[in-house]
């Protein structure tokens, strides 16, 4: 059985990539640190090493419970640096008495500078504050070039890790049977709502996965698959598999509150 039957057709390449790095370790003992990876990319990685003994694998994204994360991938005996992850940790500061800054409003700006997503973690938002997490070459860039976000000015400052927003996110974690993994399904199963209206939501462009809007209703989800439906909020998928005794699969799963 290939290695590919186990994931989904557009995630080929990035299996490739991965057993790329997986073999410059394991065969050629060199150390690869990875950009940053939303949940589902973190769940393939972890699969596709598996027991291998060749590779020690890390992950962190700045903080505890980050869900985005670069990953370390180690040969035995290897000691990791002082500073391995090559974070930069930015405060956003502007006049928070003239408005405030929602979390895609500075992604849309971080974007907009021409930075690619996966050189960016967790964006972190508080009240009158915003921060985020990028990698630790483009910390001068942010600083120099950040200076709006919407209409609101802005400078960009370096800060310690202890200097961070973040606080625990509050998921609630719950266990479910479901006919099978197709995207309405799932949402039915999670927001409890009839499957006609998790449906018309996928059709209305309500709903993305792993923040990508998917119009397909029969659009199968995997383990570590992040899910939002607008107006519902955001859940993760934790496990799925294994049947009941009446063929319904077993799922765990998260939901933000």
């Amino acid at each position: 059985m290939s290695v590919y039957e186990h994931f989904r057709p557009e995630e080929r390449a990035l299996i490739d990539h991965f057993l790329d790095l997986i073999d410059q370790v394991s065969q050629r003992y060199i150390p690869r640190l990875t950009d940053f990876m939303d949940p589902r990319q973190q769940t393939i990685l972890k699969s596709l090493i598996g027991k291998n003994d060749a590779v020690h694998l890390s992950f962190f994204g700045g903080y505890g419970h980050a869900e985005r994360a670069r990953a370390l991938l180690l040969p035995p005996y290897v000691e990791p640096d002082t500073d391995p992850f090559q974070l930069a940790y930015l405060d956003v500061r502007y006049p928070a008495k003239f408005g405030s800054i929602a979390h895609p409003e500075l992604l849309g700006a971080l974007l907009g500078s021409g930075i690619s997503r996966n050189k960016i973690g967790d964006l972190l938002i508080g009240d009158g504050q915003a921060q985020f997490i990028c990698v630790k070459e483009l910390e001068p860039y942010f600083m120099l070039h950040l200076t709006s976000v919407g209409r609101m000015s802005v400078s960009c400052r370096s800060i310690s890790q202890k200097s961070l927003l973040h606080t625990d996110d509050a998921w609630t974690y719950s266990e479910g049977t479901v006919s099978s993994l197709r995207l309405d399904t799932l949402l039915s199963e999670i927001y409890h709502l009839p499957r006609a209206k998790a449906s018309e939501a996928i059709a209305r462009g309500w709903a993305k996965v792993n923040w990508e809007i998917v119009e397909k209703r029969n659009f199968d989800i995997c383990e570590g698959d992040v899910i939002s439906l607008r107006g519902h909020g955001r859940s993760k998928i934790i496990s799925c598999g294994g049947l009941t005794k009446k063929n319904k699969i077993r799922l765990q799963y998260g939901r933000l509150n």
